[in-house]
């Protein structure tokens, strides 16, 4: 089966990153992704400031969340998700550590994805806030693990993060509003 054979769907990606120009990589990845004939960005969060999590001493990130419509498969996104990352001089040195781009895919339709390298919907989304806050501002009425978004973001620690561009066409700007 062709990409071309395979269903649409849609599938929420989570962006970041705290060293160098954050913004701006991660507006060349939304732009790179979009430019894919297989991929269409259909709509972008508002770009946010957090506070690292998992090792905290580091800078603070940017994030977003971004709705893609496609018809590759979850392994083929994942794989140029991986390539764009790559291209965009990512490089891989210590897990939760300084990075200047980090895509991952949040959701993938309602389907439930696992191999050893991907596990859709992500395995620690419902820990982070970083990534439910932003997902919650694109899709307030998504249910994940049979709860409404909203009561998973209630019962974490959403103190720190900080809507920097409630412009949701932050990504399309050559000069995105925040560099870190």
């Amino acid at each position: 089966m062709t990409a071309y054979d395979r269903p649409e769907e849609r599938a929420y990606l989570g962006l970041g990153g705290n060293i160098g120009r954050p913004a701006e990589a991660m507006s060349a990845a939304l732009g790179a992704l979009n430019r894919n004939t297989e991929v269409k960005v259909e709509q972008v969060s508002s770009l946010y400031r957090t506070p690292p999590w998992g090792k905290e001493d580091q800078p603070d990130f940017l994030n977003a969340v971004a709705a893609v419509r496609t018809q590759l498969s979850p392994r083929a996104l994942l794989d140029l998700c991986l390539d764009t990352e790559r291209a965009l001089k990512r490089e891989r040195r210590e897990r939760w550590g300084p990075r200047l781009i980090d895509i991952d895919i949040l959701l993938f339709g309602t389907q439930n994805f696992a191999e050893d390298d991907l596990h859709i919907p992500h395995p620690r989304m419902l820990d982070r806030a970083f990534v439910l806050v932003p997902l919650a501002e694109i899709a307030p009425g998504l249910s994940l693990d049979g709860r409404p978004i909203g009561e998973h973001i209630g019962r974490l620690d959403s103190s720190g993060i900080e809507r920097v561009s409630a412009d949701r066409n932050w990504w399309r700007d050559a000069n995105p509003p925040v560099s870190s």
